[in-house]
């Protein structure tokens, strides 16, 4: 069974995609593929470990003349899997490239949270339309598989809470500042040297990466229609390491925790103090989630929230789950 895809976007995750491609037999056929200054098109498929090696060699994925929106608009596939490089206040270009293929009636899976955030009630409308998915687990946790957890394992569940250590970089800087005494900005350049963080953090340690997987969660899954603004939004860029010793002598610590209680209209990210062996004390660039259920009861996940062949990982999981309830694609 040929199940094709096009892949937008040869960064980080796009090459973690085609290293486990190259990697695995997933009965997936590329067909279209593309960066910001190049693209290929082949029906007949492209070799995901010649793509690397080129890639690699001249930095480039295929022909100049081939763009992104050539690709979207002409290859053949039955999942355009978008991962390209997005301006999160605007969701484009990924937003364009997602809204063609549902016009094409083609599937999609991204890992660019922009379009989910700014336009998912419209684009899960498109999509039902074209009669055919729109999937997005990579925006929220990285490897954790939560968005199908709270979409399709919880079923007669009301999932009455959500606490979440949702970004990678905060809690790297926290579990530093804990273990090791170091200051904020001593552990802020560890991070950006190790690559947890940017040379311009502000995204992370001012909690905005974090609250918009709040508004995911929130619009997604409690169908809600909130943005970032109903988000109240405390980063950890003032902490001090004051406050982290005083937690300290009461066996506790501080984490950057996100929190949504829908029956409160409550979502909320903020520095919390909570016991050190509290489920969400995870270390380093861990992420950590809490289920509050009335069924099941607190659920908890844990693991990694970023890097390449985690967040892969996520979209593979969403394609393959596409090519199982869509056998032989469109």
């Amino acid at each position: 069974m040929v199940f094709r895809i096009a892949l937008i976007g040869t960064g980080a995750v796009g090459r973690g995609i085609l290293e486990a491609m190259s990697r695995k037999e997933l009965g997936l056929v590329l067909t279209g593929v593309a960066d910001s200054r190049s693209g290929m098109i082949s029906p007949e498929g492209i070799s995901p470990s010649s793509l690397l090696e080129r890639k690699k060699k001249t930095g480039l994925c295929g022909e100049t003349g081939i763009s992104a929106d050539d690709v979207v608009k002409k290859a053949p596939y039955d999942v355009l899997v978008e991962v390209s490089p997005t301006d999160a206040s605007t969701g484009e270009p990924a937003t364009g490239y997602i809204r063609t293929a549902l016009s094409r009636k083609c599937h999609v899976v991204t890992s660019n949270k922009g379009p989910v955030a700014l336009h998912y009630h419209e684009l899960k409308q498109e999509a039902d339309k074209a009669g055919v998915l729109f999937r997005f687990e990579a925006t929220v946790a990285g490897a954790i598989p939560i968005l199908h957890t709270l979409h399709e394992s919880l079923g007669g569940n009301e999932v009455r809470a959500l606490y979440g250590v949702l970004n990678g970089t905060c809690n790297y800087i926290l579990t530093r500042m804990a273990e090791e005494g170091l200051s904020y900005k001593q552990a802020l350049d560890e991070a950006r040297a190790l690559g947890y963080a940017e040379a311009d953090p502000t995204y992370d340690v001012k909690g905005i990466d974090a609250a918009i997987k709040l508004v995911i969660l929130a619009n997604t899954v409690w169908n809600r229609r909130i943005s970032l603004d109903d988000i109240d939004i405390t980063g950890i860029d003032l902490l001090t390491e004051e406050a982290i010793r005083l937690a300290e002598e009461q066996d506790a610590t501080i984490r950057l925790i996100g929190e949504i209680i829908p029956e409160k209209n409550l979502f909320r990210l903020s520095p919390r103090i909570i016991p050190r062996h509290h489920p969400l004390v995870v270390h380093g660039s861990l992420n950590a989630i809490i289920l509050r259920t009335d069924l099941a009861g607190d659920l908890v996940f844990s693991g990694k929230g970023a890097g390449s062949l985690e967040t892969a990982s996520a979209v593979l999981g969403d394609i393959l789950s596409i090519r199982d309830r869509y056998a032989g694609g469109n």
